[in-house]
C-alpha cells in the first residue's frame, strides 16, 4: 500500500523540519517545496493527499492540478491565503491553527500600545541624539483615564483585553459576531467605539468588508491625538489615509506588524515617518510558537487521516470522502507509525 502524501509549500522564515518529521512518523511520504510559486507547487504535490500553506495562494486553478487534495492546513490562524468557497464546493477540508500564538500577538499589541503611549521611540532618539529632558518635548499621557478600543474580538482581542485591563481606564470592543461577553469589556457599536477609542487596535480578518476600513473617513471621527495599533491584516488600513492623519496630528502614533504590501518598498512613506513604530510582521515570534506553527498544522493533517476530521476545522465538508470512493473519509492509521 503505497504511503499517504502531505506537501508543506513554504514557511518563510520557520524551520520545516519539525512539522516534516511528525508526518514521516506517522507514515505520509512527507515534502518540502519551499515555494509560493504555483508551478512548483503542482508539481512537488500533484499526488497529494494533504496541502500544508504558509502564504501560497490556494484557488480553483491551483486545485485543479491537485486532484487527489482532501485536505488543506494553514500554518497561521488566518485562513484568507484559500479560497474557502472553492475548497467546500469540493468537499475539502480546511483547518487552520486558531490559538499558536494568541498569548503572543496580543502581547505584541499591547508593547506597542504602551510604546507609543510613552513617547519611548521620541525618548530613545533624544537620549541617542545627545539630548536630554529639555530635548524631549513630548508629554505621556496616563494609560488608566484612556480608552482602549479593539475592533473584533476573537481569541488575539480577548487576551489582550484581559492583559491590558488593568492598565487602561475602560476596554471597549465592536464585534457583531462574538458571544459570551465578558463583565469588565464594554460593547459598542463601530462607530462609538471609533469616537471613544484613545487607542484603537485593530484584530479583525481581511474581507471585502474589511479592506481598508481604516480609511480617511473613519480616522476623522477618532478624538485628535489617538494611537492606531495593526497586528492584523495589512490591508486593513489605507495607508495614504493613515500617513495623512499622522502629519495632521489627528494620530499622534500609529503601530503596524503587517502591511499592505509585505515587505514595503525600500522607498516606501511608511518606513519613515517618525511617528510610525514598525515591526516586520512579528508579533507572531517565539520560540514556543515558531515550533507550533510548524508542527499544528501536521498534527491536522495526521488527525484527518487517521479519524477522518482534523483537530481545528474551519471548512468541514458536508460529506467528507475517500479520493476514488463514495464512502465516508474515515481513515485507518498508516502502517508506518502513529502521530506523534
Amino acid at each position: 500500500m503505497s504511503r499517504p502524501v502531505a506537501v508543506i509549500t513554504e514557511t518563510e522564515e520557520l524551520d520545516p523540519g519539525p512539522g516534516l518529521r511528525l508526518l514521516s512518523e506517522a507514515g505520509f511520504d512527507a515534502r518540502f517545496v519551499g515555494s509560493r510559486d504555483p508551478e512548483a507547487i503542482a508539481a512537488a504535490a500533484h499526488d497529494a493527499d494533504a496541502l500544508i500553506v504558509g502564504y501560497a495562494s490556494v484557488d480553483g486553478a491551483l486545485l485543479d492540478r491537485l486532484p487527489k487534495v482532501r485536505m488543506l492546513a494553514t500554518m497561521s490562524a488566518g485562513y484568507d491565503m484559500i479560497d474557502t468557497a472553492e475548497a467546500a464546493r469540493r468537499g475539502l477540508w480546511v483547518a487552520n491553527l486558531p490559538d499558536s500564538a494568541t498569548e503572543d500577538v496580543a502581547v505584541h499589541a499591547l508593547a506597542q500600545a504602551l510604546a507609543l503611549l510613552r513617547c519611548l521611540p521620541q525618548a530613545d532618539a533624544a537620549v541617542r541624539g545627545g539630548g536630554w529632558n529639555s530635548d524631549f518635548t513630548e508629554v505621556p499621557r496616563r494609560a488608566s483615564e484612556l480608552t482602549l478600543g479593539l475592533v473584533g474580538f476573537g481569541r488575539i482581542a480577548r487576551t489582550l483585553a484581559r492583559i491590558a485591563a488593568p492598565v487602561f481606564g475602560r476596554v471597549v470592543a465592536h464585534d457583531p459576531h462574538a458571544a459570551d461577553w465578558p463583565e469588565d469589556v464594554e460593547r459598542a457599536d463601530l462607530d462609538t467605539l471609533v469616537a471613544e477609542a484613545d487607542v484603537l487596535s485593530l484584530h479583525t480578518p481581511s474581507t471585502a468588508r474589511t479592506r481598508e476600513m481604516v480609511n480617511g473617513p473613519l480616522l476623522a471621527r477618532m478624538r485628535p491625538g489617538g494611537i492606531l495599533v495593526n497586528v492584523s491584516r495589512g490591508d486593513l488600513i489605507d495607508a495614504d489615509a493613515v500617513l495623512d492623519a499622522l502629519d495632521s496630528g489627528r494620530l499622534a502614533g500609529a503601530a503596524l506588524d503587517v502591511f499592505p504590501t509585505e515587505p514595503p518598498a525600500a522607498d516606501d512613506r511608511l518606513r519613515r515617518h517618525p511617528r510610525l513604530l514598525l515591526s516586520p510582521h512579528s508579533a507572531f515570534r517565539t520560540d514556543t510558537s515558531l515550533r507550533a506553527y510548524v508542527c499544528g498544522p501536521a498534527r491536522n493533517v495526521i488527525a484527518w487521516w487517521t479519524t477522518g476530521r482534523p483537530n481545528t476545522p474551519v471548512v468541514t465538508p458536508e460529506a467528507p470522502t475517500a479520493p476514488g470512493s463514495t464512502a465516508p473519509a474515515l481513515r485507518t492509521a498508516p502502517t508506518q507509525g502513529a502521530p506523534a
